[in-house]
């Protein structure tokens, strides 16, 4: 009876093993909280084109050509105008996205590890019942949706009179493109890049959300290292999941292991964005951190990675000032 009760109990002790690498199993808790928003649980989530929010490339488009429109005037109509603090919405907006970034990169592991660990990461990569699945497809819409919400780090900026470099204003209008691409052209390896992405924005937006409280921390650097490692394994499988897609499709005679799921409009919108993110990092990264082998000043930093000017009193043009240990880390993310 003792034994009997012991092993029931051991049965329900939340132990992480392969289907719940948690202990617990999250998406029932999930689903849950996918109802109380959408009305109906997650597993019932269809992304149909047209009928789901921002599921069009009309939208889209008219949503990244309104965020650029407010980002540049909204710079020129500051430049008059005194600088916003905003520390307590940047403490908001930056803890809000590391806990949802946290939790997706967790559904993300726990419906993914099964998979990779039983059937492989070809499997994983290429087969539709590998990386496209109905619960995939739920966690790639919210991705998606998150990434209109990233916009908001701009809109911070030129309301804080911070420059706004074209890294910075390129990869967050890019990004929200790429993310579409991927999810209308069912591209299984999609996942890669999003769960390396979330666990970058995880540290990334801990370091915004410390910084806004005015903790300095000293591994800044590594957020940009870790987005460049981060693109260079993209590539890998980007480029793989596209060599493997275009060979079986159109050469067949060349080697290769098999067959991959997607479209070729989203292959080559992957191959494009996530290309030039390595090459736009690695000159950040050597511009701002290996010029003469010193850290650079702030004055540097703006030299070399804005134009972004203002007027002073007397005429004379001046740079604009950013703190390096906060805001200037925004001109690195992704």
């Amino acid at each position: 009876m003792i034994t009997d009760t012991i092993a029931t109990l051991v049965k329900s002790f939340p132990i992480p093993s392969l289907d719940r690498p948690f202990g617990l199993h999250l998406w029932p808790y999930f689903s849950r909280a996918f109802e109380l928003v959408a009305g109906y649980p997650a597993d019932k989530f269809e992304f149909a084109d047209g009928k789901t929010p921002m599921s069009t490339l009309k939208e889209t488009s008219i949503f990244v050509a309104i965020y650029y429109t407010i980002i540049f005037g909204g710079r020129e109509l500051m430049r008059c105008r005194e600088p916003y603090k905003l520390r307590f919405l940047s403490l908001i907006h930056n803890f809000s996205l590391t806990v949802i970034s946290a939790i997706l990169l967790a559904l993300y592991i726990e419906e993914l590890l099964p998979t990779v660990v039983r059937k492989g990461v070809f499997y994983a990569i290429c087969h539709p019942d590998g990386g496209w699945t109905p619960r995939l497809v739920v966690l790639y819409y919210l991705t998606y949706l998150t990434k209109y919400l990233e916009l908001l780090d701009t809109i911070f900026l030129f309301l804080k009179k911070k420059p706004l470099t074209f890294l910075h204003c390129y990869h967050h209008g890019a990004t929200a493109v790429l993310c579409y691409t991927q999810l209308i052209g069912n591209t299984a390896v999609s996942w890669v890049p999003i769960t390396l992405n979330l666990l970058v924005h995880v540290t990334m937006y801990w370091y915004y959300f410390q910084s806004a409280r005015g903790i300095r921390i000293w591994w800044k650097e590594w957020v940009t290292r870790l987005q460049i490692i981060q693109f260079v394994l993209d590539i890998g499988f980007v480029y793989f999941a596209s060599y493997t897609y275009f060979t079986a499709k159109y050469l067949p005679w060349m080697p290769r292991a098999g067959s991959c799921a997607g479209e070729e409009f989203a292959a080559l919108a992957g191959i494009f964005v996530i290309s030039s993110y390595l090459v736009l990092f690695v000159l950040f990264y050597f511009s701002t951190y290996k010029k003469d082998g010193k850290p650079p000043t702030t004055r540097k930093t703006l030299r070399r990675m804005s134009r972004a000017e203002a007027l002073g009193s007397q005429g004379k043009v001046k740079a604009t000032g950013v703190s390096v240990s906060n805001d200037a880390m925004r001109s690195r993310k992704v």
